[in-house]
């Protein structure tokens, strides 16, 4: 019995099987502390060049240092879109096999963007909204975001009518609202990509409960303590956390896939395709939402479906 619970453990995904991504590029938000810096030092072990998409260069820099493997810094504030568009700008041109939409902010004190939006909504979704279509026509294999459980907490709705919750901001439905607003800007990508004819596939993970430094930026002292027993009782580490974003990334799934742990509450353990929603599946909620995020962020969708470039990872590549 032992020996079968042992084996069952090997045999669970992880970033040692992430296939030889050399001659690749990956562009990782956030990727200078957490889930994003542990996502990025794996891709690059495995060959991938490596983007780190950082608001602070000196310390994406300093991360980028303790990588082992190829990579750059580039400067990207997704809480402004004019920073947004420079760092699309200066993509011109190059080929891009992976996104990882990762970077995001949790729980916050009630904040604007400098463009006026929400600051969760408007950096955990706009931004990431913005870069993707900016991004693109480079994109030659997928698009990874980052979304969450919390997607699914109390009973979680895009407040259509109040984008920027106004009249009822809490940190924590603020939160929900971004995280649902991931999952189905992946689901509309994803029907855009295939409407197109594109080979390039949208998908979207969740870490669990992985101890990250997102959660001591949370309002409430009362919940950042709480975080901080759960960290420390509960949570799983930035490796484990990062799992499921790699898979994403590297393994032959289908386009809109929603990636988790494997374990109770989806809180830890091995990366598999995990449930979302029905909210998280609505598709025309979801071309609602595409829609009105590019009104917000004068940001549209632009892919010709001619002479798509092959460079996927995994069985297909």
């Amino acid at each position: 019995m032992v020996a079968d619970k042992n084996q069952k453990k090997r045999e669970h995904w992880n970033a040692t099987l992430i296939p030889d991504l050399t001659g690749r590029t990956a562009v990782v938000t956030g990727a200078n502390s957490g889930i994003g810096l542990t996502a990025a030092d794996a891709l690059a072990r495995a060959g991938a060049h490596v983007v780190f998409a950082v608001r602070d260069v000196e310390r994406g820099r300093a991360a980028a240092a303790t990588v082992h493997g190829s990579t750059e810094v580039r400067r990207l504030d997704l809480a402004d879109l004019s920073s947004v568009r420079e760092f699309g700008d200066a993509w011109e041109g190059r080929s891009l096999a992976l996104l990882i939409n990762n970077a995001g902010v949790m729980m916050l004190p009630k904040q604007r963007t400098r463009d006026g939006f929400e600051m969760q909504f408007g950096t955990n979704h706009l931004g990431h909204f913005a870069l993707t279509n900016l991004l693109l026509p480079y994109v030659t294999d997928r698009v990874v975001t980052v979304s969450s459980g919390a997607h699914r907490w109390g009973g979680a709705t895009i407040r259509f009518d109040d984008l920027n919750l106004d009249a009822d901001y809490t940190p924590r439905g603020a939160y929900a609202q971004s995280k649902l607003a991931n999952l189905l800007f992946t689901l509309e990508l994803q029907r855009r990509l295939t409407e197109a004819g594109s080979p390039v596939r949208a998908l979207a993970a969740h870490p669990g409960y992985a101890a990250t430094n997102l959660q001591s930026h949370a309002s409430n002292p009362v919940t950042r303590a709480f975080m901080r027993v759960g960290n420390r009782f509960l949570a799983q580490d930035d490796r484990a956390g990062a799992l499921p974003t790699l898979y994403a990334a590297t393994q032959d799934l289908p386009g809109a896939s929603y990636v988790g742990p494997d374990g109770l509450g989806e809180m830890r353990g091995a990366p598999t395709l995990v449930g979302r929603t029905p909210a998280a599946s609505d598709a025309a909620t979801a071309r609602r939402l595409w829609t009105v995020s590019e009104e917000l962020t004068g940001v549209g969708y632009s892919l010709a479906p001619a002479d798509w470039p092959h460079d996927r990872i995994g069985s297909q590549g």
